[in-house]
């Protein structure tokens, strides 16, 4: 009897032990909520497209927060088979209109990231903006996040933004040719331009650093390894506001309709910095007319038909735009023209004058979108949508008051009349 008890005792230890193994080996160490994602469609992914097996698809279920190795990316190209199925809805009476926008959005992605030039000191400003985009758009999408530096990112920086980006980011290191003197450069004469306009107080005037950036992303930015897996970018800046829910792709915006550049501010550039831009453009377009838009918007840039240039620009802080454009050959002949001609160290050129002239000629008009509907700031100036009854279905929260739009230095009201566009109602009272 006592035999077969320690026998029943000795069963029931057995059970209770595999049980307690197959819990634990079959139990996660905590929840996980997937993130699904929208369904891929892979006959339409050109040849050679196909996913390696360390890459997750986009219509299998994988983690939100993933980072790719700094030098590396694997993507899945987008699928554009549904678009006729999820028309984009671009106002309130449009029958798709995503009031709710919660959990993840319907309809096709682009092949689209968002890019940030910053260094490892920005991480916090950064982050501000990331839960901006996130918040106001991007939870919704997951788009990627490409992050440039002319230093290593280091593991504080890289830990932050991957934690609150839903896409995958990616880290590259700026090569040193894309971020110093070109060999050309007249090291003399860069110095002496940069102590006069420190004397003048010339804002970033004696800032050698602020021209590496401006010459950057006026013509390097787009050509980074990491960039050259995507035919889109959306520019974001550190210590930016979002203040307006985003209903919409501004990707497929840029996409569905043929658009390569597009703005939410614009104004007028400091002459002091750009004293000879416009004599090096009028030298690219006499050696180049063939590169010239047929409907371009030269009324915008110019008040006299080409002569002179009215210094309007579109603030490039914030844009999307065409990557593919950007990497064309009459953009990267126009860039490598004014390189040449060395005013981004012998003045103090911007790449928001060089963007915007190159999209002014380039372009066709109906090639430049203007995001009436993406509130933002940026110091010292806000973008916010003209119409209460606008800023009430997407949910803003800006001042109307701080509208720049429509103020004198604002450029804004030009780039409408040129278009023929019609001003909103409300707009005259916000030109004070």
């Amino acid at each position: 009897m006592v035999g077969s008890n320690a026998r029943y005792a000795r069963y029931v230890a057995i059970a209770v032990f595999t049980l307690a193994i197959f819990y634990f080996m079959t139990s996660p160490d905590h929840e996980t909520i997937p993130l699904q994602r929208p369904p891929s469609h892979p006959a339409s992914r050109p040849p050679g497209s196909e996913v390696p097996p360390s890459h997750s698809p986009a219509d299998e279920i994988s983690p939100p927060h993933r980072k790719e190795s700094d030098d590396q990316v694997t993507l899945q190209k987008p699928s554009h088979d549904d678009e006729k199925d999820f028309p984009l809805a671009m106002s309130p009476m449009d029958p798709n209109w995503d009031d709710d926008i919660v959990g993840l959005a319907r309809g096709p992605r682009m092949n689209a990231t968002f890019v940030t030039l910053a260094r490892n000191s920005d991480v916090w400003e950064i982050a501000r903006s990331i839960r901006q985009v996130e918040d106001r758009f991007n939870r919704r999408y997951n788009y990627d996040w490409v992050f440039l530096n002319d230093q290593p990112f280091d593991d504080t920086f890289k830990e932050v933004t991957t934690s609150l980006v839903s896409g995958k980011t990616h880290y590259g290191q700026i090569p040193q040719e894309h971020w110093s003197f070109p060999e050309w450069i007249d090291q003399e004469r860069a110095k002496k331009t940069r102590e006069d306009m420190s004397a003048r107080k010339i804002i970033y005037g004696d800032s050698v650093s602020y021209r590496h950036m401006c010459r950057f992303e006026s013509g390097f930015f787009f050509r980074q390894p990491l960039m050259m897996n995507y035919d889109y970018y959306w520019r974001v800046e550190p210590s930016i506001e979002l203040y307006c829910d985003i209903h919409y792709d501004p990707f497929r915006v840029l996409h569905e309709n043929g658009k390569k550049y597009s703005f939410v501010l614009s104004l007028y550039e400091y002459v002091e910095t750009i004293k000879t831009l416009w004599d090096s453009t009028k030298k690219f377009m006499k050696n180049h007319p063939e590169y010239i838009a047929a409907d371009n918007s030269m009324k915008f840039l110019s008040d006299d038909g080409g002569e002179t240039y009215n210094r309007c620009h579109f603030w490039s802080n914030f844009e999307v735009g065409s990557l593919n454009w950007l990497r064309s050959k009459p953009y990267i002949d126009y860039f490598e023209s004014l390189d040449k001609d060395g005013g981004f160290f012998y003045e103090r050129w911007g790449d928001a004058p060089v963007h915007s002239i190159a999209a002014g000629l380039l372009l066709n008009k109906s090639e430049i979108h203007f995001f009436n509907d993406i509130a933002y700031y940026h110091v010292p100036f806000t973008h916010c949508p003209t119409g209460e009854k606008h800023r009430r279905d997407l949910r803003c929260h800006c001042n109307p008051k701080e509208n720049f739009d429509w103020k004198g230095y604002s450029c804004t009201s030009r780039y409408f009349e040129v278009n023929d566009m019609e001003k909103p109602d409300g707009y005259k009272d916000q030109t004070k």
